[in-house]
């Protein structure tokens, strides 16, 4: 009942404050309290925001027209704006499930009017988009026969490159030795989900071994033609930390 009577009499304050001259409804909007139905959901935290997004949005809450697509959406707009500055005739996908991303990609492509998005997955069984800019490799990103059918795709192109495959250590950094050399000069090798790297096992998004992160560090190591362009991550709230490769060499 206090809470009611409480209630009730912020109402009438509220409407003694509408009432009065434009001043005074200023100092209301002032000190006014936030909407309940957002104070909380304001008050979450960058962490605990990516594990609220990866525990409850990306895994079944995430499209793109219509097809499932496992993303940051800050990192999806950044991608866009990577792919207009760029201007690549092809996109390697390493890794896309069920092709919301892969299809995300070739629109971006068609308003450009030009290129092509090879798709690298293991297995097709969850995809199915399909789009005359998607060339679709199946098998082993490892592979000698996938690599060697990329490179003659890529042959006299400028290429852009997202790794959205297996995410351990190794096998991110083999992909990384493998693929490396079709970036071209300015462009970019993204490397996903570097994030798991960041938080602890457990806790919804930590891994218990390590992952692209830690692939990626190594490789800078060995490749220096390739640098970390930290302003892809000025949204802060990235899947993607240390991940945006860009080739300056």
């Amino acid at each position: 009942m206090g809470g009611y009577h409480l209630q009730g009499r912020f109402k009438k304050i509220k409407l003694l404050f509408v009432k009065l001259p434009l001043f005074w409804q200023k100092i209301w909007r002032i000190f006014r309290p936030m909407r309940k139905a957002y104070r909380r959901k304001f008050r979450m935290r960058l962490r605990q925001w990516l594990i609220y997004h990866q525990g409850n949005i990306v895994f079944d809450k995430c499209y793109w027209m219509g097809v499932h697509t496992l993303k940051n959406p800050l990192d999806a707009w950044i991608y866009q704006e990577i792919i207009y500055d760029v201007q690549p005739d092809v996109i390697i996908e390493i890794g896309s499930l069920e092709g919301g991303s892969t299809l995300y990609f070739a629109h971006l492509l068609d308003i450009l009017t030009k290129g092509m998005v090879i798709s690298i997955d293991i297995h097709r069984t969850r995809f199915s988009v399909k789009h005359n800019r998607i060339v679709v490799v199946t098998g082993d990103s490892s592979s000698q026969e996938v690599i060697s059918q990329v490179s003659e795709l890529c042959k006299g192109k400028s290429v852009l490159i997202v790794h959205d495959g297996d995410h351990h250590k190794e096998q991110v950094l083999k992909d990384l030795q493998n693929y490396s050399k079709f970036v071209s000069v300015n462009s970019y090798f993204i490397v996903e989900d570097g994030i798991i790297d960041l938080f602890k096992p457990g806790d919804g998004i930590g891994s218990y071994g390590e992952g692209p992160l830690a692939a990626v560090e190594q490789f800078l190591k060995e490749n220096p033609e390739f640098v970390v362009d930290t302003g892809r991550e000025r949204y802060i709230l990235t899947y993607n930390p240390g991940g945006f490769l860009k080739r300056v060499g």
